[in-house]
Formats: structure tokens, C-alpha cells, sequence
């Protein structure tokens, strides 16, 4: 049993492999929080003392006998609202005579087999088996409200799940004004809060900062979980390092406005609330209603930030993801957007195509431009027919042509979007979210469709259905490039507009959820202006999402650095693109830009007809050297080999099987210098006792001094993990290796 009830101590412990998580059922039905820390057995409630703290006010049933117990300063498990802790709340309802807050108290648990499930919301499955459910009811009789706090346990994966269903169990309307997802207090530790901040290709830096007393709030208003910051948080011990010290991770499963707040309080406490953005929202449940929070995936360890992100890539590639992709081979694709943008008719896709095929790609992938009159992107998104003036024959001339090559095709649509100069808008001017008496704020010249309201999402799943039955695709490109503004929709009335954001995001989740279940056989991949929509609740319905509009290769590696502490590479949409780069100019070797994609879902984004045979022969190379490592790449645990905090002149990482039997190890010179210091690593991973034999050792454009001969063809994991490894001197602008090992016969 991973969840055990202790009837003498009133404790709940849930138990993963490596960590202990308690609650304890306290004085007046109090759900406490006593311990989440490495694994653990006992009772932690002598871990709490009590003490009076001045202004901290009492219970009415205690006041006679105890100044120590407050609600102000218990570490609790779900915090309330206007019922004497003056934190962060988790939960808050009003009622129609003005009434306020929250006020729970323990009624019952209940320990049962199985995941529990979130209709219309994106959760964490079951597919081996193994969770464990614990439900913990508390009510606030005086307001007629219930929350049952949802705990999924999964042992092996050291992950554990937490979600909030909240009842309307009175005789009238009551309205929800805060519904977060999880609070966990930690009374005690002092932390350090790891973040991942950005903006429009600069999305997810790494941002490691000491916690001040106060409030610390990581949060997106913008509809989507957003460029400017990530639904994923790590709390580190003072002195974590990657590959050791204490480190707790919180993902929200949500793709909407969000919050992460954290207050260290006067006693030193650090409180951690983290679910849907309560600025804006509200929620009405009439009686016998009840509301669903959003999933928090939650993982502690105590080896380091390394075995932290191991643990998320592992559960949420086997146990979150519903695609088949997310355990199956991905095909390399090359895509035409940087190559030609609108740009484009049959004879030039097929040409691209064409040299595609000769590169060895396995998917091409026609983006914008194809459909209505799309010819800049100022029109037509929602009129999602084939611009035949580009196209002539329609797409199934055109796909007929790229499957005749051997590949298969990939399309780009944007379903959550309307064009004002678009039949769609034309046809339905008020599907469009807007404000009744205000122009509509436009971005890229685009407005949003209101998909909370079932017909608009209806037609949204029609629509790509269509698509899909019509036509052989192979993969869809679906992009999102606008957040969220003139929130109001005429199918909200009697002051229900603050539902309206959380509505969308169901909507959205209903198209995706049928459109993947309809279209199993369809590799999808999401994007939003980029980076702007990286989340656990996108992946749950597509196996990789596109990382950044960013391709520069410098600026990508600290974007997938960013990204890879919580999310796993084969989800990271990576591609080569053209040097000098689009959106920075810089000039990049070709091989560099090929290993920083690599630790992705690797393709290109270029115009091969441009490339000299010399470097075409390079991606010949690239593409075959992908599909040998292609497994490893999608499976293997990631090791950071420098800290976030070194000021190095590389950056590297390495890939190491399951089994230990192989390992990529990948560096980018960053800033080459004048007699410089040895380039060394020691690698991470390796099986001690074992031999690797060296069978790749290349320096890719750069000057390489030892000759081939000299270079090691066999070491042992003991010298590679604890001696290192020095690489040749490397020279040129942004030059870069990969080294491949691989164990040896015994």
C-alpha cells in the first residue's frame, strides 16, 4: 500500500519509492500538513510545536485553553478564506447575502485503488495500474460548501498528483472566487524558488532567486499559459545542485491563466498555492453543482535537479500523454515556413519537397498560407479551404505529389482564431469574443473565437475533422497566435462573465480531446506564436510542442535548457534552420545548429535548394545520425553536465539509456577564447563497472589538432564518471561535438 492510515496518530502517509508525503486530521477537523520530504516513516506532527504568535487569533472552541493553535500559523493543507489565517487562501466562496470566505474542516477520507478522473480536464492516467487514490471530504457547513481533496499516488514514478472538487451541498447559489489547485505549506527549510520567465522567443530562462518574505506570484492573465511565464515552479535547497540537495517540483496540468503565488510568512513558513489565475474569475454553483480544479503533478528528491527532471520526463511521456507518439518513433520533418513564409504555389512545394526526399527527411510540412486568401496575415483564418490560386488542384493534387516522393505530409492550421476579412467573420461576427460598445484589441490582426460555447467548438472539431477524413495527413502543425483579451460572451449572462476564461480553455480541451481520440493515426503538434502555450495540459493530448519562434541555436539552448528542467526532449519541437539566422542574424555552423536541435523533436526549417552540395551531404549525415539515436533521444535520461549558475564559455548535456548500455553526450562552445583552458567533462550516468567504447568522437567544424588515431576507443565508467573527459581544442564561431559510447561486451 502506498497510502496507510494511522486510526492512533489521525495520519494519512503517502508513500512514493523515494518520498513521504503526511496529513494529519488535527483538533476541530483541522487537515494539517505534517511532512513532504524523502521517504520516511513515523508520525510528524511533534515536528509542529504550538506557540502563541501575537495577533494570531484562536479558534472560538480553544480560545479557554490554548493560545498556540491559530490558523494563522497551522501548516495546512487547504487553506481558506476569511476563517483567522491571514495567508495566501487556496479557496474562497461568497454567497448572495454577502457572505464571504472558507472555512473546511475534516468529515471523512477514503483510500481506494485506481486513479481518480477530471471530467474535461487533462489528468495523469493509470496505464500500468499502480495509483492509489486518497479523497479527504471537508466541509464548511455555515456556507454550504464541500471540497474533497483528490491525491493520486504513483509509487514508482515518485510522482504525486492533487486536485480540488468543490459542492455546492446548500439550498442556494453560491459562487466560487477562488478554486486553486493545491496548497503546501513547508514550515520549515530554507528555499530557493527556480522559475522560468521569457517572452515572445526568449520563452522558459531559468531564473534561480532567494524566497523574500512576502509574496512571490508566477503568473499568466493572458488566456494562455503564456511567452512570459511557465506553470511549472522548483522549490531548491540553499545548496541544490544538479545532482544533489533537496528539490520539490509543481506542474500545473493547465493550458489557461494561472497562478503560482508563494508567501513566506512571519514565522519563516513557506506557503505554496498554485491553480487557475483567481484575478477575473468567478464561478457560480447552484446547488448539488460542483466545480474541478485543474491537476498539480508534485515530485520531490533529494539527489538533485537532474533526478528531478528525470522524473517529470518519465511520467509525462508514459503516464500524461494519451498520443501513441509519445512512445513511437518521430519522423524527421522539414517544413517550409522560413523558407518561403506566404510566399509559395505547387511547383515550389514540390521543389522543396523534392529536395527534401533527397536529404533524407521523412515528413513534409506545408504552414501558413495555404487556405482562403492567405497571402500575408492580415485575412481568411476560419476559412479553412484551399487557396486554389496557389494551389491548383486543391491539396489532394498536392499531397498526391509529396506521398508519390515518399513522404508523408504535414499541415498548419490555427482553429482557435478568426480573421475580421474572413467568410467565417463575416458569416459569424459575433462568434468572436469582443466587449458589446468596444472595438475589439487585435493581434496579428486576429480575434479569438469563443470556443466555451459548445456550437463554436463544435464546429472547430468539424472543421479539422473534415480536414482529416479529406484529405492524407499525415501530422498537424495546430498554432495559437494571440492571447486572450475582450473576455465577454453573450452566452454568459446573470453576471457569469467571470467563468468565461476557464470556459474557453474547456472548450479548447474538448476539440483537442476529440480530434486525437477521432485521429489516433495523426502525429499533432502544438504551437502558440512559439513557445506561448508550453504546458503539462497541452501534452497531455500532443506528444511535442513547438519550443520557441526562436531557431537561432545559441539563443535555443538556453530556451531548451529552460524547458528541459520539467519537460522531456522528445516534446521539444527543435529544427535546423537557415544561417544567418531569421530572427537574430547570427551565423551558426551547420552541425551546431544540428546537435542543439537534436535535444528535440528534431527537423528542419530551411530552403534546401539553397544549400551547397557540401552541406547537403552534412544533412545526410545529420538525418542518419538522428535515426540511430532516435530512441536514445526520446527515451534517455537527461543530465545537465554545467550548473545553471556556472559561468561557463559551453554549454553541455548528456543522454544516457535506461539500461546504461549507451550515451550521447553533446557540447556547444559558446565563446571560444585565445589560449584557452582544456574543455573537460565528467559525464553522468554510467555504469562504473562497465567499458564504453567511443564510437563517434566528431568535432563539428572546428579546428581538431590530435589526429584520429590518438583519440580513446575504449574507457571505462569508472574514468568517464569520476576522471572525465578532456575534448580537443575547439575553435570558429559556436563549434560543437557529440560523442556517442556505447557498453561493451563483458
Amino acid at each position: 500500500m502506498s497510502i496507510i492510515y494511522d486510526a492512533s496518530a489521525k495520519t494519512l502517509t503517502l508513500h512514493t519509492r523515494e518520498s513521504s508525503y503526511q496529513l494529519q486530521i488535527g483538533p476541530l477537523g483541522y487537515l494539517l500538513h505534517g511532512y513532504y520530504g524523502r521517504r520516511a516513516a513515523g508520525d510528524f506532527a511533534p515536528l509542529h510545536r504550538r506557540k502563541d504568535v501575537g495577533f494570531s487569533p484562536v479558534p472560538y472552541e480553544l480560545a479557554d485553553e490554548t493560545r498556540g493553535f491559530s490558523p494563522d500559523t497551522l501548516p495546512q493543507e487547504l487553506s481558506g478564506a476569511n476563517a483567522g489565517d491571514f495567508r495566501l487562501s487556496s479557496v474562497c466562496v461568497s454567497l448572495p447575502d454577502g457572505r464571504r470566505g472558507a472555512d473546511l474542516r475534516y468529515v471523512r477520507h477514503e483510500i481506494r485503488k485506481g486513479k481518480y478522473a477530471l471530467p474535461g480536464l487533462p489528468a495523469a492516467l493509470d496505464p500500468d495500474g499502480e495509483a492509489e487514490t486518497l479523497s479527504v471530504t471537508l466541509r464548511d457547513e455555515a456556507l454550504g460548501l464541500e471540497a474533497e481533496l483528490l491525491y493520486a499516488v504513483y509509487e514508482s514514478r515518485d510522482v504525486i498528483t492533487r486536485a480540488l472538487r468543490l459542492k455546492n451541498i446548500g439550498s442556494g447559489e453560491m459562487k466560487l472566487e477562488k478554486a486553486a489547485s493545491c496548497c503546501l505549506d513547508l514550515p520549515f527549510g530554507d528555499w530557493e524558488l527556480l522559475h522560468f520567465h521569457g517572452r515572445h522567443a526568449m520563452e522558459r530562462q531559468p531564473e534561480r532567486q532567494s524566497i523574500p518574505h512576502g509574496e512571490v506570484r508566477i503568473s499568466s492573465r493572458r488566456g494562455e499559459s503564456s511567452h512570459q511565464h511557465n506553470p511549472f515552479l522548483i522549490l531548491c535547497g540553499k545548496h541544490t545542485t544538479e545532482d544533489a540537495g533537496d528539490c520539490l517540483g509543481a506542474m500545473l496540468v493547465y493550458s489557461g491563466s494561472f497562478e503560482l503565488a508563494l508567501e513566506k510568512d512571519q514565522m519563516d513558513a513557506l506557503r505554496l498555492v498554485a491553480g487557475i489565475q483567481p484575478e477575473g474569475f468567478s464561478w457560480t454553483l447552484q446547488p448539488g453543482e460542483s466545480f474541478d480544479t485543474p491537476e498539480c503533478l508534485l515530485c520531490f528528491r533529494h539527489d538533485g535537479l537532474n533526478a528531478l527532471s528525470q522524473r517529470f520526463h518519465r511520467f509525462l511521456r508514459r503516464d500524461l500523454c494519451r498520443s501513441a507518439f509519445s512512445e513511437k518513433a518521430r519522423p524527421v520533418l522539414l517544413n517550409n515556413w522560413e523558407a518561403t513564409y506566404f510566399d509559395f504555389d505547387r511547383e515550389k512545394i514540390l521543389s522543396i519537397a523534392r529536395e527534401a526526399k533527397d536529404l533524407g527527411a521523412d515528413l513534409f510540412v506545408l504552414d501558413d498560407g495555404w487556405f482562403g486568401r492567405r497571402n500575408d496575415d492580415r485575412s481568411s483564418l476560419g476559412d479553412w479551404f484551399v487557396n486554389e490560386e496557389k494551389l491548383p488542384g486543391g491539396l489532394e493534387e498536392l499531397i498526391r505529389g509529396v506521398k508519390d516522393l515518399g513522404l508523408r505530409f504535414g499541415l498548419w492550421v490555427e482553429p482557435e482564431m478568426v480573421s475580421e476579412d474572413s467568410e467565417l467573420y463575416r458569416a459569424h461576427p459575433d462568434w468572436a469574443l469582443r466587449v458589446p460598445g468596444r472595438k475589439p484589441f487585435l493581434s496579428r490582426s486576429e480575434l479569438v473565437l469563443d470556443l466555451s460555447r459548445p456550437e463554436i467548438s463544435d464546429w472547430a472539431f468539424e472543421t479539422l475533422r473534415g480536414l482529416l477524413e479529406r484529405y492524407d495527413i499525415d501530422y498537424i502543425k495546430w498554432d495559437c497566435n494571440r492571447s486572450l483579451t475582450d473576455l465577454c460572451s453573450p452566452a454568459l449572462t446573470d453576471g457569469r462573465q467571470g467563468e468565461l476564461a476557464h470556459r474557453w480553455v474547456l472548450g479548447l480541451y474538448s476539440v483537442m480531446e476529440r480530434i486525437t481520440a477521432a485521429f489516433p493515426q495523426v502525429l499533432f503538434e502544438g504551437c502558440a506564436g512559439g513557445g506561448g502555450r508550453f504546458d503539462a495540459g497541452i501534452l497531455a493530448y500532443f506528444p511535442q510542442i513547438w519550443c520557441s519562434d526562436d531557431t537561432d541555436p545559441i539563443e535555443r539552448l538556453t530556451i531548451q535548457r529552460g524547458t528541459g528542467y520539467g519537460y522531456p526532449l522528445s516534446s521539444i519541437g527543435a529544427h535546423v534552420s537557415a544561417s544567418p539566422n531569421h530572427q537574430t542574424g547570427r551565423s551558426t555552423p551547420l552541425d551546431t545548429r544540428a546537435t542543439v536541435a537534436m535535444a528535440g523533436a528534431f527537423g528542419y526549417e530551411l530552403d534546401p535548394g539553397k544549400l551547397s552540395e557540401e552541406e547537403k551531404a552534412r544533412i545526410r549525415r545529420q538525418i542518419r545520425r538522428f535515426h540511430d539515436c532516435e530512441r536514445l533521444l526520446r527515451e534517455g535520461d537527461l543530465f545537465r553536465l554545467t550548473e545553471l549558475a556556472d559561468e561557463k564559455d559551453y554549454d553541455a548535456w548528456q543522454l544516457v539509456s535506461a539500461g546504461k548500455d549507451e550515451s550521447l553526450v553533446s557540447l556547444v562552445l559558446t565563446h571560444p577564447r585565445a589560449n584557452a583552458k582544456p574543455l573537460h567533462l565528467r559525464l553522468k550516468g554510467l555504469d562504473p563497472e562497465a567499458s564504453y567504447a567511443v564510437l563517434r568522437y566528431d568535432v563539428f567544424d572546428a579546428f581538431q589538432p590530435e589526429p584520429p588515431e590518438e583519440q580513446p576507443k575504449q574507457v571505462t565508467g569508472a574514468a568517464l564518471l569520476y576522471a572525465g573527459l578532456t575534448l580537443p581544442r575547439m575553435m570558429g564561431d559556436y563549434p560543437s561535438v557529440q560523442i556517442y559510447l556505447k557498453k561493451t561486451e563483458e
